[in-house]
């Protein structure tokens, strides 16, 4: 693994081809747990919204790769946020893109970071600047997933993660919405740079 400068939108093209990538993915872990999400919800002019609210601290982690310009993606679920499951991960992705040069957009998380990480040859970090999750497609995603599943209530986390898997059921299925939704005009539009 190299580190280097900050992936931003302005280097990001040049960093594609210094890299000297054949691909580039963009990924990051979400938490998803029994506690409920509001979001609004319509009901009857003079009427209280009927708010249902468990608050429960159960988590399993979405730790998801998303290439933005198809659509494909590489999704886990996880316990945790730490080295050894971020290696699992890393492991899981180099294996989905056998002998391909991939370049892998994260941000600084510490289990990113890690020395006891083992990068595969293949997989080489593009590390975004500190706090910005809005350049990280990825995050697009989670949005999505939590729109989906708020004002919801699991009665475990298997139930959590079959609600998840129902709804990443329809990106596998169909790439084009995936694209659609972490197809941000400055990343594929440098990718195609990158390759012409």
């Amino acid at each position: 693994m190299r580190r280097g400068k900050p992936t931003t939108k302005e280097t990001f093209r040049d960093q594609l081809r210094a890299h000297e990538v054949e691909r580039v993915w963009a990924q990051d872990e979400g938490r998803f747990g029994l506690k409920v999400w509001f979001r609004r919800r319509w009901c009857p002019f003079r009427e209280r919204p009927p708010w249902v609210f468990v608050d429960r601290y159960c988590w399993c982690w979405v730790y998801a790769a998303v290439e933005p310009s198809s659509g494909a993606n590489v999704v886990l679920l996880l316990p945790g946020m730490d080295t050894a499951c971020q290696q699992i991960f890393l492991d899981t992705l180099a294996a989905a893109l056998p002998g391909e040069r991939v370049g892998v957009v994260q941000d600084g998380a510490g289990a990113h970071r890690s020395t006891a990480l083992r990068w595969p040859d293949t997989l080489v970090r593009l590390p975004l600047p500190p706090y910005s999750p809005e350049l990280n497609p990825v995050e697009a995603l989670f949005r999505h997933l939590r729109a989906r599943l708020a004002n919801r209530i699991f009665a475990d986390l298997e139930e959590l993660e079959t609600a998840l898997t129902t709804e990443l059921q329809h990106f596998w299925a169909d790439r084009t919405g995936l694209q659609s939704l972490t197809g941000y005009s400055w990343w594929v539009k440098a990718v195609a740079d990158m390759h012409a």
